[in-house]
């Protein structure tokens, strides 16, 4: 996600464009990767739940997304 938002710092996006432009399989994982992106930006993920999903049920969600420290 840091490099498709351009947040690497430019040593290790040079690193990591370098290893991309040699590894199929990674080339693959990013193309699927960007797709599912824009497909959840279509899908309105980014809308707010309906009233009807329980609270605890958002939190939880919300939680899971949260980065493990």
């Amino acid at each position: 996600m840091s490099y498709q938002e351009n947040e690497l710092p430019p040593v290790e996006r040079a690193t990591f464009e370098r290893h991309l432009a040699a590894c199929p399989p990674c080339q693959a994982y990013l193309d699927s990767y960007d797709k599912t992106v824009q497909l959840a930006k279509k899908s309105g993920a980014d809308e707010p739940a309906p009233p009807e999903v329980p609270e605890s049920l958002i939190a939880a969600i919300l939680a899971a997304r949260l980065p493990r420290e």
